[in-house]
């Protein structure tokens, strides 16, 4: 398998990424209930939800609600994705913890997603850059559609590393790489990496994957291959991007953290715990989620000798 860290570090994006595709929007009281039940389990870093208009994204409108509810947890950052300068000042307001401004690889998927190409966000972020350091804030990049677009196909590595060098250079760096639509494939991910690696040692790069083709998994250990230590994910393999046609739901947290363990790498993650919260998200949003060891249990829960026909 190669050289493998020995411990990475998980974003949990359950509460925006997951619940932004939902039919059944959660009350504050359902989200603050799973928020608590993920930093039980060991989480320290949750983005919890978007500053996005209610309008096109209505299960995150009661944002700055679900983020004064929560307050604050020492050694836990609380995230919030903005799009624009409008985005970041509602936030800023709520005191998030951190800001994610969102763009993405490509001009198509941008103006679908955030009505702007990716230069037209690239200006944007710019001033919320200015923004955010005027107040004190951190400001990381969440790249969408780094792996492949639905509208335009494979992205050439050479322009995700081009767009990325022009954000470092706005003074961010701290970016997640997201494989929006499980478009990703083992050598587009070693390619990426390596490209980061050698052209862009200074960043601080997490990898994104769904599991909308069954690789998301396959995709996290090539990434740890490659030496990414970042990973986001979501509780019960919630989630997708509503603005992508067949978006499915991210690699799920809990799956991961138990390969993770298996393969003797630590997470800080309890995973007697997070299958607890998996199950209190499908409970929530009302319908069977795509996590499997939520379903089996870890590899070495065993049963009695009658359990097996």
């Amino acid at each position: 398998m190669g050289r493998l860290p020995d411990r990475v570090s998980i974003t949990e994006v359950g509460l925006r990424d997951g619940l932004q595709i939902e039919k059944r929007i959660l009350p504050p009281d359902e989200k603050l209930a799973l928020a608590k039940a993920l930093i039980d389990a060991g989480h320290t870093s949750l983005e919890v939800t978007s500053f996005v208009s209610p309008a096109r994204v209505p299960q995150l409108a009661d944002a700055a609600d679900v983020l004064a509810a929560l307050g604050h947890t020492p050694g836990v950052e609380l995230k919030a994705l903005v799009p624009n300068i409008r985005g970041a000042e509602r936030a800023l307001a709520a005191k998030a913890d951190v800001l994610v401004f969102v763009l993405s690889a490509t001009d198509t998927h941008g103006v679908r997603n955030l009505n702007r190409s990716s230069h037209e966000s690239l200006a944007e972020l710019r001033e919320v850059v200015t923004t955010t350091s005027a107040a004190g804030a951190r400001i990381d990049v969440s790249l969408s559609v780094a792996f492949g677009c639905p509208f335009e196909g494979d992205v050439p590595v050479e322009e995700v590393i081009d767009l990325a060098g022009r954000i470092q250079q706005l003074g961010v760096s701290r970016m997640s790489f997201c494989d929006t639509t499980g478009m990703a494939t083992p050598r587009q991910i070693q390619a990426l990496a390596e490209a980061l690696r050698e052209r862009l040692p200074e960043l601080d790069p997490a990898f994104h994957f769904h599991n909308t083709r069954g690789l998301g998994l396959v995709g996290v250990l090539v990434a740890l291959q490659e030496g990414i230590v970042r990973f986001e994910s979501s509780v019960g393999g919630l989630g997708g991007c509503p603005f992508a046609p067949s978006a499915a739901g991210n690699v799920c947290t809990e799956d991961m953290v138990h390969m993770l363990h298996e393969i003797g790498i630590e997470t800080g993650l309890d995973l007697t715990r997070l299958m607890e919260a998996a199950r209190l998200a499908e409970q929530f949003v009302g319908r069977t989620l795509d996590g499997q060891v939520m379903k089996s249990g870890p590899r070495l829960h065993l049963h009695g000798r009658d359990g097996c026909k």
